[in-house]
């Protein structure tokens, strides 16, 4: 596995470990990322062979005969793919998926209009329209082709691909910034991949851009179908406010998470005081009043996000799979923008439940949508029209590994539990963690120095908000008072390979309960157990499904099924007289079986006045 470059920003707490320097060896996420690079991948560049996308490249570039196919942002998914493809070689190589995307780039590259203009829609459908309609989704494409073009220069050392990438960056940095045209993204994603090529290539130009695209927004220079269309209007895109003034989420989810994630990759660089007030306020209004219990966001199918705050049906529930993606893109940046580990709690939430529900176990369906409540009639599906969902699976799970490790000076941060090794750079020398743990089925976490330099730093490890109580032992003593930093318990002292820290999170079935406010929850329970929200399926409770309720009495077991989804640990619950069972599974895990309704949110038979927690 190749290693890549910490990168330090200046106003950033932590310094992120990235995924190529993190081997993950668990069954949990080795599975996923298997199924993603056996399956997924294939399953994606099919579809996009067989719908047209990647053959739009090649007639732009003059190499094929006929008119565009698809829909104006389809190159998008070509890139994402491409990018899915770049991890997963980093990851293992693969000479036959290389040598695919070569072919691909080959024909990216041929499409590159003299200017360095690349939208094959454009090229060959409107090509007097061009940087016309906000809401084209010109720069969105060419913000993941930069994303894609990075990861592949990073997996193989070719250049051609970023040269592209690099040319359609400075085409538009040639048409907008200051004195120039004014310009609002419809879809935000070009800020926080301009951020990106800023650290490859060291030109400052390009965050310099991003930052001048999010100062756009809030004046009134959007122009496009999404402004115009009733009920949409500047929200929609998040054009309402100027980005420093927003203090609620508003508009598309997706469109919101890419636009946080480059606000705090921007005031990672600058410090603008006035970004990272913003980026609190925001943040604690989509986590405390428009959050799904599985990290899930965006209520709403009208503008596939946000309605009015805790309005959190479940039935009607969008949360794009892209929505939940971008909470771990957004707040894996607030981790490292704070140190404060409430960020991971949620990029835990969110990637254990919400994403990665967004894939079948088998890596070749998927969902756009993901309820919290269904009637039997929702189901993964091979592909869709808008395939922004099954390409965005593509690309984050083979980078999982990103979200493990940080480090701060002296310290490791370790901000997830997954079984494997990290290799971190610390003043001492590089230091190889190995953690040993069956996480998110056992709360046991081992950590072993396992190569390295002896010597002093510290070690921090998370402890989830879901944890009630904790043990933390190094070597055959144990910790009875150790300092808390930010959601961590820091461990310092003197060093060496064989040294051992074993962490025990207490991992029992909790009832969660909504906040007052969320109607659609009122008189019921949800059941979570570590990082997992459950859920029942009508497959394991048949006979009362329909009927069942939870009681303050309500007995929870536990039972490891090895052979059941790829390994669960399901929930048993029980009334001591007997009359009611069921039998509850991870929520990420749903429709994978027999097709029937499912639900999380369970009525509970109580009289009591219940608080507030998640």
């Amino acid at each position: 596995m190749t290693l890549m470059k910490e990168l330090a920003l200046p106003y950033q707490t932590l310094t992120a470990v990235p995924f190529t320097n993190v081997s993950i060896e668990d069954r949990f996420w080795s599975n996923r990322i298997k199924a993603t690079q056996k399956s997924t991948i294939a399953a994606c560049l099919a579809q996009c062979e067989a719908t047209g996308r990647i053959s739009n490249f090649a007639k732009a570039g003059g190499l094929q005969e006929g008119g565009f196919e698809g829909i104006f942002y389809n190159d998008s998914d070509v890139y994402k793919v491409l990018e899915g493809i770049a991890y997963s070689l980093l990851i293992e190589p693969d000479e036959e998926m290389e040598a695919q995307a070569d072919r691909i780039i080959d024909l990216i590259a041929a499409a590159q209009q003299e200017d360095g203009y690349l939208q094959t829609f454009f090229s060959l459908a409107e090509p007097d329209k061009k940087w016309t309609d906000m809401n084209k989704h010109e720069e969105y494409c060419a913000g993941h082709m930069i994303e894609a073009a990075i990861a592949y220069k990073q997996a193989t050392g070719k250049r051609l691909f970023l040269d592209v990438a690099i040319r359609v960056a400075d085409h538009i940095d040639s048409l907008f910034g200051p004195g120039k045209r004014h310009w609002v993204p419809g879809h935000q994603e070009i800020e926080l991949a301009l951020v990106k090529l800023y650290v490859e290539t060291g030109e400052e130009r390009y965050w310099k851009l991003a930052y001048w695209l999010l100062e756009e927004r809030g004046h009134g220079h959007g122009i496009g179908y999404s402004w115009d269309r009733s009920g949409w209007g500047a929200a929609y895109s998040q054009d309402d406010v100027p980005v420093r003034d927003i203090c609620s989420v508003t508009g598309h989810a997706v469109r919101a998470m890419y636009m946080y994630a480059g606000m705090t990759d921007t005031a990672m660089l600058n410090g603008d005081q006035g970004y990272l007030d913003a980026l609190d306020r925001i943040w604690s209004n989509v986590v405390d009043r428009n959050m799904y219990i599985t990290g899930g966001i965006g209520p709403s199918r009208h503008n596939e996000g946000f309605t009015n705050d805790y309005d959190l049906p479940n039935d009607t529930a969008y949360c794009e799979t892209c929505a939940a993606v971008g909470m771990v893109y957004w707040n894996h940046r607030m981790n490292l923008l704070h140190g404060d580990s409430k960020y991971a709690d949620i990029v835990e939430r969110a990637m254990y439940n919400g994403a990665i529900a967004g894939v079948s176990l088998s890596g070749d369906k998927f969902f756009y949508v993901n309820p919290l409540e269904a009637d039997g009639s929702h189901h993964r599906v091979p592909w869709y029209d808008c395939s922004c969902c099954p390409t965005q699976v593509a690309r984050f799970i083979p980078s999982i590994g990103n979200y493990v490790y940080a480090r701060r000076g002296s310290d490791i941060i370790v901000n997830q539990y997954v079984e494997g090794t990290g290799r971190l750079r610390l003043p001492v020398g590089e230091i190889v963690l190995r953690q040993v743990t069956e996480y998110p089925w056992n709360g046991r976490i081992t950590l072993r120095v396992e190569a390295g330099e002896a010597g002093e730093y510290g070690i921090q490890l998370r402890i989830p908000s879901w944890c009630k109580s904790y043990r933390v032992s190094a070597g055959d003593e144990e910790i009875d008072q150790a300092e808390n930093v930010n959601g961590y318990v820091r461990l310092q002292r003197a060093w060496k390979p064989g040294d051992e820290i074993t962490l025990e999170l207490t991992m029992q079935v909790e009832r969660v309960y909504s906040h007052p406010l969320v109607t659609a929850n009122a008189g019921k329970v949800a059941l979570q157990r570590g990082p997992l929200v459950y859920c029942l399926e009508e497959i394991d409770n048949a006979a009362n499904f329909d009927n069942l309720r939870i009681s303050s009495s309500t007995r929870f077991r536990t039972v490891y099924a090895p052979d059941m989804l790829q390994g669960i640990v399901s929930v048993y619950g029980e009334e001591p007289s007997g009359d009611q069972r069921f039998k509850a599974i991870p929520y990420y895990a749903w429709d994978n079986r027999e097709a029937g309704k499912m639900k999380v949110w369970l009525p509970e038979n109580s009289d009591e006045t219940r608080l507030y927690r998640l």
